[in-house]
């Protein structure tokens, strides 16, 4: 672990293409180490070179969480992103070293479940695929409903039929039936509990039929699998308690032009959906731009808030609470 950043350095022991737009990375310790446990739906950050900037990409660990002797990541090629995604297909390297942050998990399993059900699809299924090895050994039942485009994207689904068996449902455009959310759902015993991660039109999906249904919000769980973009134009911003001002170029998140200048501010997930790196907006002329899932729409109405990793601003000032 690098002493300075608190980040891990692993070497890429393999890489392998398990669908037209997703590469596996298999990382190890470079001394042979076990790595930092974790636990079914942790992921990582990824800290990727983009000229003088850093990416910071968090990728879901689908690796077994009772094996640390190396973690593995998915990558989906995404050509509208930042560049860190196309960064570590093109240019990343069998034998190279990356830098990675210690596991977080923001998509825990719920141990007093007595059902799990996961709803996934296309690359959504990568936090699901280490939950599934964490329950390998609980006598809780599980089910997996796994949506894909087509046969050349169904590998990740098709190992997992082959580890699990019946209790993966694996649905693939042109050969199965397409998943009914609502079947799903339905009739579920007592103490059920659904994970959904995905396109955004599928858990939106599985939102809107979990509540028609009855089921209770705690019970709901969902990750939003995105490679955020910046989405807008070049602005600036001010730092309240020290009076800087931070320049955000259209590649670049706040979060990022913030640690950039050499500031830095707490955060986690880095996608808008853990809360952490939350800040008060303290002086607005113009309009904030939220694209996160964490604030209430009252919040967003407000103005008085915004989440720097994602959210950006269309504005003649801003001054935020750093």
């Amino acid at each position: 672990m690098s002493q300075n950043t608190g980040t891990l350095n692993l070497r890429v022991a393999r890489i392998e293409a398990v669908t037209p737009e997703i590469k596996r990375f298999t990382l190890v310790s470079p001394t042979g180490e076990h790595l930092p446990a974790f636990s079914g739906g942790s992921h990582v950050v990824v800290l990727i070179a983009n000229g003088r900037n850093t990416l910071r990409n968090p990728y879901s660990l689908l690796s077994s969480p009772y094996d640390t002797s190396s973690y593995q990541i998915a990558v989906r090629r995404v050509e509208s992103g930042r560049g860190g995604s196309v960064a570590l297909h093109d240019s990343v390297k069998e034998g190279d070293l990356i830098e990675v942050t210690p596991p977080v998990n923001l998509f825990p399993l719920i141990k007093q479940a007595r059902l799990h059900l996961f709803i996934a699809g296309g690359v959504g299924i990568t936090p699901v695929i280490s939950q599934l090895e964490e329950l390998r050994l609980s006598k809780v039942p599980f089910e997996l409903h796994y949506a894909v485009r087509g046969e050349e994207h169904a590998r990740l689904g098709k190992e997992l039929r082959a580890t699990y068996g019946e209790r993966v449902h694996l649905y693939r455009k042109g050969i199965e039936a397409r998943m009914d959310i609502g079947q799903v759902l339905a009739d579920r015993t007592l103490g059920s509990h659904v994970y959904a991660c995905g396109p955004d039109s599928m858990i939106d999906a599985t939102l809107a039929v979990a509540r028609d249904l009855g089921w209770t919000d705690s019970h709901v769980h969902f990750e939003r699998f995105l490679e955020q973009s910046s989405g807008g134009e070049a602005f600036s911003f001010t730092l309240g308690r020290s009076g800087a001002t931070i320049e955000v170029s259209p590649d670049q998140t706040m979060l990022e032009a913030v640690e950039a200048a050499g500031y830095s501010m707490p955060y986690l997930c880095r996608g808008g959906a853990c809360g952490h790196c939350e800040t008060e907006v303290l002086e607005l002329d113009g309009e904030l731009l939220h694209t996160d899932d964490w604030l209430s729409d009252e919040d967003k109405t407000s103005c008085k808030k915004i989440m720097p990793c994602v959210s950006r601003a269309k504005c003649n000032r801003l001054v935020i609470d750093l």
